[in-house]
């Protein structure tokens, strides 16, 4: 698609709403920026009133799939559950220690829930993006691992949805998009489910079944065994609303059987949840 247009005239690129993982950076590096343009990839929130950790393009030094440093007054930390910090290279719970002028103020009409979400006891009363982090052991460079809400706990070993997505879209040759969620199963207490997209039409019957067999022992090299998705559905595509965001809420209530009984005004593709939906 890129191809199709003239882009010489793009200087800079920008990327915010989630998490981009290093072969969706590259990918837009290359056949979007031409190589020449710096990437901002940014975290904020409408919470946070404006960008909070980002490059300074030209001036910060890009890694793929990492936001970098916080800007200048932002006290960005990675904490423990108790709000100690951990060491770079540690993965752990995204935290503002201090005030800064655009943050949110309250929430109307309920100043204790204001308290009680974004500024807990338990974490000293640092302000809770909600977000998982960890900080590169050379440079100390943020990069998100996606909502602590979204980890999953299997058999046990905690982990990021943001690690099995990003290991399923470095199979480049096969995987155009991935998300993945949780259910609750009997046997590890939580089940991977992952929702791929292919760089081909969706397969159906045993050719499925062989591909999700190559996916999941590509997710076992990168990662490990216990990462292996139990469940692995395909579609055309994945719920998302106008913007792009992945409405992984939806996505949950598939992979454990549920009837959707959410909003999906805002979903731009709503004829997709009955595709997933179905056992491949």
């Amino acid at each position: 698609h890129p191809a199709r247009s003239d882009l010489s005239s793009l200087r800079l690129l920008g990327s915010v709403g989630e998490p981009i993982n290093p072969e969706a950076w590259m990918w837009y590096y290359k056949h979007v920026g031409g190589e020449r343009c710096p990437i901002v990839d940014t975290f904020w929130q409408t919470e946070t009133g404006g960008h909070m950790i980002t490059p300074l393009p030209g001036a910060t030094p890009l890694v793929p799939g990492s936001c970098t440093l916080p800007l200048p007054g932002i006290a960005a930390a990675i904490v423990d559950e108790a709000g100690i910090d951990v060491p770079n290279g540690s993965g752990g719970i995204l935290v503002v220690k201090k005030p800064w002028p655009s943050m949110i103020r309250t929430i109307w009409g309920d100043p204790e829930r204001f308290k009680k979400s974004y500024f807990p006891e338990e974490l000293k009363g640092y302000y809770l993006a909600g977000d998982g982090a960890v900080r590169s052991a050379d440079r100390g460079y943020f990069r998100i691992t996606g909502r602590i809400d979204d980890v999953l706990n299997v058999s046990g070993h905690r982990m990021g949805t943001m690690e099995i997505e990003s290991a399923l879209v470095s199979k480049t040759d096969l995987v155009a998009e991935a998300a993945v969620v949780g259910r609750p199963d009997d046997l590890t207490g939580e089940a991977i489910v992952a929702f791929v997209v292919l760089k081909r039409s969706r397969p159906t019957g045993e050719e499925a079944k062989a591909i999700a067999k190559v996916l999941r022992d590509w997710v076992g090299k990168e990662i490990g065994p216990i990462a292996k998705p139990k469940d692995i559905r395909f579609g055309d595509n994945l719920p998302k609303t106008r913007s792009g965001k992945i409405m992984r809420r939806l996505l949950r209530s598939i992979a454990k059987g549920e009837a959707i009984t959410q909003d999906t005004s805002t979903l731009e593709n709503p004829a997709i949840l009955d595709q997933l939906s179905e056992n491949n």
